[in-house]
Protein backbone atom coordinates (compact mmCIF):
# COMPACT_ATOMS: atom_id res chain seq x y z
CA UNK A 1 0.00 0.00 0.00
CA UNK A 2 1.53 3.75 -1.17
CA UNK A 3 1.27 5.62 2.23
CA UNK A 4 -1.46 8.77 1.82
CA UNK A 5 -0.32 12.19 1.93
CA UNK A 6 -2.10 14.80 3.73
CA UNK A 7 -3.01 18.10 2.48
CA UNK A 8 -4.59 21.26 4.05
CA UNK A 9 -7.11 23.78 2.05
CA UNK A 10 -6.19 27.28 2.51
CA UNK A 11 -9.25 29.16 1.43
CA UNK A 12 -12.92 28.23 2.70
CA UNK A 13 -14.62 30.39 0.10
CA UNK A 14 -16.39 29.49 -3.30
CA UNK A 15 -13.92 26.79 -4.35
CA UNK A 16 -11.99 25.96 -1.33
CA UNK A 17 -14.86 23.26 -0.30
CA UNK A 18 -14.77 21.29 -3.90
CA UNK A 19 -10.85 20.95 -2.91
CA UNK A 20 -11.99 19.63 0.64
CA UNK A 21 -14.52 17.22 -0.72
CA UNK A 22 -12.27 15.71 -2.97
CA UNK A 23 -9.41 15.16 -0.94
CA UNK A 24 -10.97 14.13 1.61
CA UNK A 25 -12.45 11.24 -0.78
CA UNK A 26 -9.36 10.61 -2.45
CA UNK A 27 -7.29 7.29 -1.67
CA UNK A 28 -4.53 9.45 -1.89
CA UNK A 29 -4.83 11.70 1.07
CA UNK A 30 -5.59 12.49 4.10
CA UNK A 31 -7.51 16.05 5.00
CA UNK A 32 -5.78 17.59 7.40
CA UNK A 33 -6.80 21.16 7.93
CA UNK A 34 -8.83 23.52 6.52
CA UNK A 35 -7.37 26.54 7.17
CA UNK A 36 -9.42 30.54 6.56
CA UNK A 37 -9.40 33.71 8.52
CA UNK A 38 -13.14 33.25 8.99
CA UNK A 39 -12.83 30.46 11.59
CA UNK A 40 -16.77 29.80 11.60
CA UNK A 41 -16.46 29.81 7.47
CA UNK A 42 -13.84 27.08 7.58
CA UNK A 43 -15.93 24.83 10.27
CA UNK A 44 -18.96 25.07 7.65
CA UNK A 45 -16.70 23.20 5.31
CA UNK A 46 -15.16 20.53 8.07
CA UNK A 47 -18.06 19.98 8.98
CA UNK A 48 -19.25 18.97 5.82
CA UNK A 49 -16.34 16.47 5.42
CA UNK A 50 -16.08 14.34 8.31
CA UNK A 51 -15.15 17.67 11.25
CA UNK A 52 -11.47 17.77 10.76
CA UNK A 53 -9.79 20.44 12.36
CA UNK A 54 -9.39 23.99 11.38
CA UNK A 55 -7.08 26.74 11.67
CA UNK A 56 -7.35 30.79 11.26
CA UNK A 57 -3.55 30.65 10.94
CA UNK A 58 -1.51 29.68 8.13
CA UNK A 59 1.43 29.76 10.03
CA UNK A 60 0.35 27.34 12.28
CA UNK A 61 -0.84 25.12 9.15
CA UNK A 62 2.75 25.47 7.73
CA UNK A 63 4.83 24.88 10.76
CA UNK A 64 2.80 21.38 10.95
CA UNK A 65 6.12 18.84 9.67
CA UNK A 66 3.07 16.46 9.29
CA UNK A 67 1.56 18.18 6.13
CA UNK A 68 2.85 17.54 2.95
CA UNK A 69 1.13 19.76 0.76
CA UNK A 70 -0.68 22.89 0.71
CA UNK A 71 -3.87 23.39 -1.76
CA UNK A 72 -4.51 27.38 -2.36
CA UNK A 73 -8.08 28.50 -2.88
CA UNK A 74 -7.62 32.39 -2.13
CA UNK A 75 -8.31 35.63 -4.32
CA UNK A 76 -5.52 35.50 -7.05
CA UNK A 77 -3.61 38.84 -5.21
CA UNK A 78 -3.01 36.39 -2.24
CA UNK A 79 -1.54 33.50 -4.25
CA UNK A 80 2.29 34.65 -4.20
CA UNK A 81 2.61 35.41 -0.50
CA UNK A 82 0.42 31.70 0.29
CA UNK A 83 2.48 30.01 -1.85
CA UNK A 84 5.91 31.38 -1.69
CA UNK A 85 5.08 30.96 2.30
CA UNK A 86 4.25 27.57 1.68
CA UNK A 87 7.43 26.15 -0.50
CA UNK A 88 9.66 27.85 2.25
CA UNK A 89 8.18 25.83 4.39
CA UNK A 90 9.21 22.44 2.38
CA UNK A 91 4.97 21.74 1.07
CA UNK A 92 3.96 20.54 -2.47
CA UNK A 93 1.72 23.28 -3.97
CA UNK A 94 -1.54 23.44 -5.99
CA UNK A 95 -3.26 26.65 -6.54
CA UNK A 96 -6.34 27.65 -8.17
CA UNK A 97 -6.19 29.61 -11.76
CA UNK A 98 -4.73 31.89 -11.99
CA UNK A 99 -1.31 31.31 -10.53
CA UNK A 100 -1.01 34.46 -9.63
CA UNK A 101 -2.41 38.21 -10.24
CA UNK A 102 1.31 38.84 -12.65
CA UNK A 103 3.80 37.20 -14.64
CA UNK A 104 7.26 38.26 -12.24
CA UNK A 105 4.96 36.86 -9.04
CA UNK A 106 4.43 33.54 -10.97
CA UNK A 107 8.04 33.07 -12.13
CA UNK A 108 9.31 33.42 -8.66
CA UNK A 109 7.26 30.82 -7.43
CA UNK A 110 7.92 28.54 -10.46
CA UNK A 111 11.27 28.98 -9.43
CA UNK A 112 11.63 28.66 -6.35
CA UNK A 113 9.59 25.37 -6.44
CA UNK A 114 12.33 24.37 -8.87
CA UNK A 115 14.77 25.20 -6.89
CA UNK A 116 13.45 23.65 -3.71
CA UNK A 117 12.28 20.18 -5.47
CA UNK A 118 8.97 20.84 -4.75
CA UNK A 119 5.98 20.72 -7.10
CA UNK A 120 3.71 23.28 -7.72
CA UNK A 121 1.11 22.60 -9.93
CA UNK A 122 -1.80 24.65 -11.33
CA UNK A 123 -5.67 23.68 -10.47
CA UNK A 124 -6.78 24.08 -14.16
CA UNK A 125 -9.62 21.68 -13.64
CA UNK A 126 -10.69 21.54 -17.20
CA UNK A 127 -7.67 19.81 -18.14
CA UNK A 128 -8.67 17.05 -15.84
CA UNK A 129 -12.87 16.72 -17.76
CA UNK A 130 -12.41 13.33 -19.59
CA UNK A 131 -13.93 15.46 -22.42
CA UNK A 132 -10.78 17.86 -22.33
CA UNK A 133 -8.44 14.91 -22.01
CA UNK A 134 -9.93 13.17 -24.90
CA UNK A 135 -9.43 16.43 -27.32
CA UNK A 136 -6.03 15.86 -25.94
CA UNK A 137 -5.70 12.10 -27.42
CA UNK A 138 -6.94 12.77 -30.07
CA UNK A 139 -4.69 15.56 -31.16
CA UNK A 140 -2.04 13.61 -30.34
CA UNK A 141 -3.16 10.91 -32.34
CA UNK A 142 -3.62 12.84 -35.81
CA UNK A 143 -7.23 12.53 -35.67
CA UNK A 144 -7.66 15.94 -36.41
CA UNK A 145 -4.20 16.35 -38.15
CA UNK A 146 -2.51 19.95 -38.59
CA UNK A 147 -4.67 22.14 -36.27
CA UNK A 148 -6.11 25.31 -38.18
CA UNK A 149 -7.69 26.74 -35.31
CA UNK A 150 -9.29 27.48 -31.97
CA UNK A 151 -12.46 28.84 -31.23
CA UNK A 152 -13.71 29.31 -27.64
CA UNK A 153 -16.92 31.11 -26.42
CA UNK A 154 -16.80 31.67 -22.08
CA UNK A 155 -19.72 33.77 -21.65
CA UNK A 156 -22.61 33.66 -19.32
CA UNK A 157 -24.41 36.59 -16.82
CA UNK A 158 -22.24 36.29 -14.81
CA UNK A 159 -20.66 37.78 -11.11
CA UNK A 160 -18.40 40.91 -12.33
CA UNK A 161 -15.46 40.54 -10.25
CA UNK A 162 -14.50 43.39 -7.77
CA UNK A 163 -10.88 42.66 -8.66
CA UNK A 164 -10.11 41.31 -11.86
CA UNK A 165 -11.87 41.97 -15.50
CA UNK A 166 -13.66 39.63 -17.56
CA UNK A 167 -10.38 38.45 -19.11
CA UNK A 168 -8.36 37.47 -16.14
CA UNK A 169 -11.43 35.74 -14.10
CA UNK A 170 -13.12 33.32 -17.17
CA UNK A 171 -10.59 33.24 -19.97
CA UNK A 172 -7.67 31.53 -17.77
CA UNK A 173 -9.90 27.92 -18.30
CA UNK A 174 -9.83 28.16 -21.99
CA UNK A 175 -6.11 29.38 -22.28
CA UNK A 176 -4.98 26.62 -20.21
CA UNK A 177 -6.86 23.82 -22.02
CA UNK A 178 -5.26 25.36 -25.47
CA UNK A 179 -2.10 24.92 -24.23
CA UNK A 180 -3.11 21.49 -22.14
CA UNK A 181 -4.59 19.71 -25.55
CA UNK A 182 -2.33 21.65 -28.56
CA UNK A 183 1.01 19.64 -29.50
CA UNK A 184 2.88 23.04 -29.02
CA UNK A 185 1.19 24.91 -26.29
CA UNK A 186 0.26 28.30 -26.07
CA UNK A 187 3.29 29.13 -28.38
CA UNK A 188 1.42 32.71 -29.41
CA UNK A 189 4.56 35.88 -29.74
CA UNK A 190 1.79 37.85 -30.13
CA UNK A 191 -1.73 38.91 -28.22
CA UNK A 192 -4.49 41.19 -29.83
CA UNK A 193 -7.66 42.41 -27.37
CA UNK A 194 -10.35 44.32 -27.19
CA UNK A 195 -12.80 44.83 -24.13
CA UNK A 196 -15.46 47.01 -23.33
CA UNK A 197 -17.07 48.10 -20.32
CA UNK A 198 -20.51 49.20 -21.36
CA UNK A 199 -21.89 49.44 -17.52
CA UNK A 200 -19.34 51.44 -16.51
CA UNK A 201 -17.64 49.53 -13.81
CA UNK A 202 -13.97 50.34 -14.21
CA UNK A 203 -12.66 47.10 -15.90
CA UNK A 204 -13.77 45.43 -19.31
CA UNK A 205 -17.00 43.29 -18.99
CA UNK A 206 -16.92 41.82 -22.58
CA UNK A 207 -13.44 41.00 -24.31
CA UNK A 208 -12.29 39.40 -27.37
CA UNK A 209 -8.37 37.88 -27.95
CA UNK A 210 -7.12 36.76 -30.90
CA UNK A 211 -3.67 34.68 -31.12
CA UNK A 212 -1.93 33.70 -33.44
CA UNK A 213 0.02 30.50 -33.34
CA UNK A 214 2.24 28.30 -34.63
CA UNK A 215 2.16 26.79 -38.44
CA UNK A 216 -0.39 29.63 -39.47
CA UNK A 217 -3.48 28.41 -37.07
CA UNK A 218 -4.85 30.83 -35.24
CA UNK A 219 -6.63 30.92 -31.75
CA UNK A 220 -9.87 33.11 -30.58
CA UNK A 221 -11.35 33.24 -27.34
CA UNK A 222 -14.68 35.74 -26.58
CA UNK A 223 -15.46 36.09 -22.70
CA UNK A 224 -18.82 37.70 -21.44
CA UNK A 225 -20.39 38.25 -18.12
CA UNK A 226 -23.12 40.15 -19.77
CA UNK A 227 -24.49 37.29 -21.73
CA UNK A 228 -27.82 36.15 -20.64
CA UNK A 229 -27.33 32.67 -21.97
CA UNK A 230 -24.52 30.44 -20.67
CA UNK A 231 -22.18 28.99 -23.40
CA UNK A 232 -19.49 27.25 -23.07
CA UNK A 233 -18.19 25.91 -26.24
CA UNK A 234 -14.48 25.41 -28.39
CA UNK A 235 -14.27 24.47 -32.20
CA UNK A 236 -10.82 23.46 -33.23
CA UNK A 237 -10.34 22.67 -36.58
CA UNK A 238 -7.80 20.83 -38.36
CA UNK A 239 -6.75 19.72 -41.81
CA UNK A 240 -8.41 16.11 -41.36
CA UNK A 241 -11.29 16.47 -38.90
CA UNK A 242 -12.78 19.45 -36.70
CA UNK A 243 -13.62 18.59 -32.84
CA UNK A 244 -16.94 20.94 -31.36
CA UNK A 245 -16.87 20.27 -27.57
CA UNK A 246 -19.98 22.01 -26.17
CA UNK A 247 -20.02 21.43 -21.71
CA UNK A 248 -23.39 22.00 -21.51
CA UNK A 249 -24.64 18.91 -23.67
CA UNK A 250 -23.99 16.21 -21.38
CA UNK A 251 -25.82 14.00 -23.66
CA UNK A 252 -22.54 14.60 -26.58
CA UNK A 253 -20.23 16.81 -24.90
CA UNK A 254 -17.84 16.19 -28.08
CA UNK A 255 -18.81 16.07 -31.69
CA UNK A 256 -15.75 15.00 -34.68
CA UNK A 257 -16.75 16.12 -38.03
CA UNK A 258 -14.96 14.44 -41.00
CA UNK A 259 -16.35 17.77 -42.97
CA UNK A 260 -14.25 20.60 -43.97
CA UNK A 261 -12.40 22.74 -47.18
CA UNK A 262 -9.69 20.76 -48.81
CA UNK A 263 -7.59 23.42 -51.24
CA UNK A 264 -5.76 21.08 -53.93
CA UNK A 265 -2.28 22.19 -55.37
CA UNK A 266 -2.41 25.80 -56.85
CA UNK A 267 -4.21 25.67 -60.54
CA UNK A 268 -0.54 25.45 -62.85
CA UNK A 269 -1.50 28.78 -64.62
CA UNK A 270 -0.12 32.12 -64.92
CA UNK A 271 -2.78 33.97 -63.12
CA UNK A 272 -2.00 35.21 -59.46
CA UNK A 273 -5.96 35.05 -58.91
CA UNK A 274 -6.60 33.11 -55.46
CA UNK A 275 -10.04 31.92 -57.80
CA UNK A 276 -7.45 29.42 -59.54
CA UNK A 277 -7.15 27.02 -56.78
CA UNK A 278 -8.85 24.07 -56.62
CA UNK A 279 -11.64 23.56 -53.58
CA UNK A 280 -13.41 20.62 -52.40
CA UNK A 281 -15.81 20.56 -50.01
CA UNK A 282 -15.34 17.23 -47.64
CA UNK A 283 -19.10 15.94 -46.06
CA UNK A 284 -17.96 12.71 -43.69
CA UNK A 285 -19.35 11.44 -41.43
CA UNK A 286 -20.04 12.98 -37.68
CA UNK A 287 -19.10 10.81 -34.71
CA UNK A 288 -19.23 11.17 -30.89
CA UNK A 289 -16.24 9.28 -28.87
CA UNK A 290 -17.39 8.05 -25.76
CA UNK A 291 -16.89 9.62 -22.22
CA UNK A 292 -16.45 8.19 -18.65
CA UNK A 293 -18.16 9.82 -15.76
CA UNK A 294 -15.48 11.41 -13.71
CA UNK A 295 -15.31 14.37 -11.60
CA UNK A 296 -12.33 16.27 -13.04
CA UNK A 297 -11.13 17.64 -9.19
CA UNK A 298 -10.82 13.77 -8.51
CA UNK A 299 -8.90 13.48 -11.77
CA UNK A 300 -6.38 16.40 -10.26
CA UNK A 301 -6.16 15.74 -6.71
CA UNK A 302 -4.81 11.66 -7.89
CA UNK A 303 -2.30 13.80 -10.36
CA UNK A 304 -1.22 15.60 -7.53
CA UNK A 305 -0.42 12.85 -5.50
CA UNK A 306 1.57 11.28 -8.43
CA UNK A 307 3.99 13.68 -9.17
CA UNK A 308 4.84 14.06 -5.42
CA UNK A 309 5.68 10.54 -5.16
CA UNK A 310 7.33 10.28 -8.72
CA UNK A 311 9.53 13.58 -8.32
CA UNK A 312 7.84 15.31 -11.31
CA UNK A 313 6.69 18.18 -13.11
CA UNK A 314 2.48 17.82 -12.48
CA UNK A 315 0.56 17.38 -16.29
CA UNK A 316 -0.44 21.07 -15.22
CA UNK A 317 3.14 22.66 -13.72
CA UNK A 318 3.44 25.70 -12.32
CA UNK A 319 5.18 26.35 -15.91
CA UNK A 320 1.46 26.19 -17.45
CA UNK A 321 0.26 28.37 -15.58
CA UNK A 322 2.97 30.93 -16.28
CA UNK A 323 2.10 30.81 -20.09
CA UNK A 324 -1.25 31.06 -18.97
CA UNK A 325 -0.17 34.37 -17.40
CA UNK A 326 1.70 35.61 -19.99
CA UNK A 327 -0.88 35.92 -22.36
CA UNK A 328 -2.74 37.36 -19.79
CA UNK A 329 -0.60 40.07 -19.20
CA UNK A 330 -0.09 40.16 -22.89
CA UNK A 331 -3.75 40.80 -22.90
CA UNK A 332 -3.62 43.87 -20.34
CA UNK A 333 -0.99 45.38 -22.40
CA UNK A 334 -3.29 45.49 -25.95
CA UNK A 335 -6.09 46.83 -24.00
CA UNK A 336 -3.94 49.21 -23.22
CA UNK A 337 -2.92 50.17 -26.63
CA UNK A 338 -6.25 49.94 -27.66
CA UNK A 339 -6.35 46.47 -29.07
CA UNK A 340 -2.63 46.78 -31.11
CA UNK A 341 -0.82 43.42 -31.11
CA UNK A 342 1.12 43.00 -27.88
CA UNK A 343 4.53 40.92 -27.39
CA UNK A 344 3.93 37.41 -25.25
CA UNK A 345 6.96 37.01 -22.86
CA UNK A 346 7.31 33.29 -24.02
CA UNK A 347 8.01 30.30 -21.68
CA UNK A 348 8.79 26.92 -22.97
CA UNK A 349 6.73 23.58 -22.17
CA UNK A 350 8.41 20.90 -20.95
CA UNK A 351 8.57 16.89 -21.87
CA UNK A 352 5.89 16.58 -19.06
CA UNK A 353 3.33 19.13 -19.67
Amino acid sequence: MTERLSVAVVGAGYWGPNLARNFSASPDWDLAVICDLDIARAQQVADRVGGVAVSASLDEVLADPSIDAVAVATPARTHHPIVMAALRAGKHVTVEKPLADERGRGAEMVETARASGLVLMADHTYCYTPAVLKIRELIAAGELGEILFVDSVRINLGLIQPDVDVFWDLAPHDLSIIDFVLPHGLDAETVAAHGADPLHTGKACVGYLTMPLSGGAIAHIHVNWLSPTKIRQMVIGGTKRTLVWDDLNPQQRLSVYDRGVDLAEQSKTTTSDARAAHISYRLGDTWSPALPEKEALSSMTAEFASAIREKRQARTDGASGLRVLSILEAARGSLEAAGAPYPVHTTHRSDNS
